[in-house]
């Protein structure tokens, strides 16, 4: 059963929950995670997750649910994820720890995009459904944020190294969330009447001794100028060492980085750059595609004039040029799964080698040795035969294959010098990419 997962969706932000809460009973799982199962079906209006997985894959319902949990149980618990199988995405993780004590229910969810929380009635159910879980389950903190703008805050560490991060967990208010529920150990630790006293949308004394907390209303709203300042006012009172234009200053700032960008990028490589920048997280995306935009890659420079093109100096060209392609259907054999357009030898088989090698970093995790005695001649064999192919171009064969030429038009070409300056970094891949090279010879 095919799901709909975070990456088939553009890049974008997400909302992203965490909850560590405690079980009663963990001998009676079923009325214990009723209340769980009750609220997520009654609130989750939209993003009501459709597939439940344990050992594999079922259609959600209750006897599926059941059952998923019953076959991934072992003796520490039990992982369950929830799915759907359309617009939104959703990606849910709930995992039961039995054997800690108390028992555990820790659940973490992804909802893509963000923007589906732009609705102000949506996000009241969602808030309402944690209140539901928060009431049962008693937590030592909760938090529904966006992903991009909680990526910026070095979430969970919070500078702490793992150990640290491990033994004490969010022991203090690190960060104020969209929606949080701070467990009574930390309302206590920061003083119950001041967290109840803190200016926000919405706090509320849960029966169990924690607070539920929301600053604002709308979830997607969190990087606007009013949302901002609710969150520095929140964070400053709760942290009153704290400095309010310093806590203001660094939530703008994050801001203005997830603002978005319109790609400008060098029009030769934007069909690339598109596909590299959707590889950053999302909380780099944005500052990446500046980055780009402000790129310009050298213009390619390994040709010469026809005039001086050195002539050929092969006694059997015909063998030599059998000898270029072979080495071009080396790199077909060598790469041909990740990059199945390779067979084709066009113009947008080379979009797709740059986009590979890049993904890979392809000279940081190949040897040195192996890449310029194999990889690079099948590269430049290949960039070759794409000339050829495409532009009607015609091979100069040379003894020596770095001197091999392509002759296009009033200029010759020389590929194996591309592929040997393309393939020293992950940078050169895009400075002396293979499509830009061709672009520039389909020009001239």
């Amino acid at each position: 059963m095919k799901v709909l997962g975070l990456h088939d969706l553009r890049p974008e932000d997400r909302l992203w929950v965490t909850f560590d809460g405690t079980l009663g009973d963990p001998c009676s799982l079923e009325s214990e995670l009723e209340p769980f199962l009750q609220a997520l079906e009654e609130y989750a209006h939209g993003w009501m997750p459709d597939v439940v997985e344990g050992k594999r894959r079922r259609k959600y319902s209750r006897a599926s649910f059941w059952k998923a949990l019953q076959e991934s149980r072992d003796d520490n618990g039990a992982p369950l994820g929830l799915y759907r199988t359309k617009w939104p995405a959703l990606d849910m993780s709930l995992w039961l720890w039995l054997e800690s004590q108390p028992s555990k229910l820790d659940i973490t969810i992804n909802v893509k995009p963000l923007s589906f929380f732009a609705d102000e009635t949506r996000c009241h159910r969602f808030v309402e459904m944690v209140r539901a879980w928060a009431s049962r389950y008693p937590v030592s903190h909760a938090m529904a944020h966006s992903m991009a703008d909680t990526e910026l805050t070095d979430s969970p560490d919070f500078g702490r190294d793992k150990e640290t991060r491990r033994r004490d967990g969010f022991d203090k208010v690190y960060e104020v969330s969209w929606l949080n529920v701070f467990g009574p150990k930390l309302v206590e630790s920061v003083g119950r009447e001041r967290v109840l006293s803190t200016p926000a949308w919405r706090v509320e004394e849960l029966p169990n001794g924690s607070v539920l907390l929301v600053l604002w209303p709308i979830a997607a709203d969190f990087a606007s100028q009013e949302a901002r300042e609710a969150q520095a006012r929140a964070h400053v009172h709760l942290r009153p060492e704290l400095h309010w234009p310093t806590v203001l200053r660094t939530l703008r700032e994050r801001s203005a980085t997830l603002a978005p960008v319109e790609p400008r990028f060098p029009p030769d490589l934007a069909p690339l750059l598109s596909r590299v920048v959707d590889r950053f997280a999302i909380h780099e995306r944005q500052r990446k595609i500046a980055e780009f935009n402000a790129w310009r890659p050298p213009e390619p420079d390994e040709w010469l004039p026809l005039r001086d093109a050195l002539p050929p100096d092969v006694e059997d060209p015909e063998r030599v040029l059998a000898s270029y392609r072979l080495l071009a259907e080396h790199l077909v054999a060598m790469v041909h799964s990740d990059v199945p357009s390779i067979f084709k030898q066009t113009p947008e088989s080379l979009t797709d080698l740059d986009f590979f090698f890049w993904r890979e970093d392809f000279p940081e995790t190949r040897l040195r040795h192996v890449l310029d005695e194999h990889v690079v001649p099948a590269v430049g064999a290949y960039l070759g035969q794409v000339l050829v192919e495409h532009l009607g171009g015609q091979w100069l064969p040379r003894q020596k294959l770095g001197e091999a030429q392509v002759r296009v038009g009033q200029r010759v070409w020389w590929p194996m010098v591309r592929a040997r300056r393309y393939l020293r970094s992950r940078q050169s891949l895009l400075d002396f990419s293979l499509s830009q090279l061709f672009l520039s010879a389909e020009r001239f």
